[in-house]
C-alpha cells in the first residue's frame, strides 16, 4: 500500500495532506524518515507520523454509533454541520458510515473500514431489515397500519411489505415500530406521509438482529465477535 494511502486509511488526514507530511519529513517508516511519495508500506512495517505510531491501516474495525439529532452521515461537510466522523475521531482507522441516516433521524449507525461488509449491508438483494421507532402525528388507524404492512406508493416506488406494530396511541400522536427492507431516501417518513401521518421523530433501533440497546446518544461501542460474524453471514 502506498504510504500516503496508509496514512489516510489510518485516519490521520487526507492523502493530499499525507503527501505534505511526507515531503516535510514528518513521516518515518521503521524508524527512518521517508520522503519518497511512492513508498510502499509492507506488512509488518512500523509507520510514525509526527512521532505517533500508527496502528495497521488495514486492521478492520467495526462500531455501532448512536447518532444524535443534527448530525449528518458523512465524513465532512462544506456547510460546517456536525458529522458522524466527529463521533469516532479517537479511533485511529478511518471509518465510514454503512448506509445513511438523515439529519433529523437518530439511532443505530454502523461504521467500519470493511468495504465488503458495507456492500453486504447496503446492497438491495440482501434485504436486511432495518427497525425504527417513530412518533407520528395524529391517529394511526388499523386501516393505515394495514396499508403500511402491505406496501405503499411513495412517489413512483411501491414499498415492500413492512413489519409494523402500534406501540401506543395517544390523543395527538402515536408511537409505532416499523421494520423495512429497502433503503430509499427518507423512506419511512414518506411511507407515513403516504397514509396521512407526519413523522415527528424517528429513531433506528436495529439492523437485522444487531440492536442499539442502551448505548448513550453520541457514543459508540465496538461490535462483538458474534455480532461481526452475524453481519458477515448476511
Amino acid at each position: 500500500m502506498r504510504l500516503n494511502k496508509y496514512i489516510a486509511s489510518a485516519g490521520v488526514c487526507s492523502r493530499r495532506k499525507a503527501d505534505e507530511l511526507i515531503e516535510n519529513g514528518n513521516v518515518k517508516v521503521n524508524g527512518a524518515t521517508v520522503k519518497a511519495m511512492g513508498w510502499q508500506v509492507e506488512e509488518g512495517d512500523l509507520v510514525e507520523v509526527n512521532g505517533r505510531m500508527l496502528e495497521a491501516a488495514d486492521k478492520k474495525v467495526y462500531v455501532v454509533v448512536n447518532k444524535p439529532l443534527g448530525y449528518i452521515t458523512s465524513m465532512q461537510d462544506d456547510k460546517g454541520r456536525q458529522t458522524v466522523a466527529e463521533l469516532v475521531a479517537d479511533i485511529p482507522q478511518r471509518l465510514f458510515p454503512v448506509g445513511r441516516l438523515d439529519y433529523n433521524t437518530t439511532g443505530l449507525l454502523v461504521m467500519t473500514n470493511d468495504g465488503e461488509l458495507t456492500y453486504t449491508l447496503t446492497h438491495p438483494r440482501h434485504e436486511v431489515y432495518k427497525t425504527y421507532v417513530a412518533r407520528v402525528a395524529g391517529v394511526l388507524s388499523d386501516a393505515r397500519l394495514a396499508k403500511l404492512r402491505k406496501g405503499v406508493d411513495i412517489g413512483g416506488f411501491v414499498t415492500s411489505p413492512a413489519k409494523v406494530s402500534l406501540v401506543k396511541q395517544m390523543p395527538r400522536h402515536a408511537i409505532v415500530e416499523i421494520s423495512i427492507r429497502e433503503g430509499k431516501n427518507r423512506q419511512v417518513r414518506k411511507m407515513f406521509a403516504a397514509v396521512g401521518n407526519k413523522v415527528q421523530a424517528l429513531h433506528r433501533t436495529a439492523i437485522g438482529q444487531l440492536r442499539l440497546g442502551r448505548l448513550k446518544e453520541g457514543h459508540y461501542r465496538k461490535l462483538t465477535r458474534e455480532e461481526i460474524a452475524y453481519l458477515k453471514e448476511l
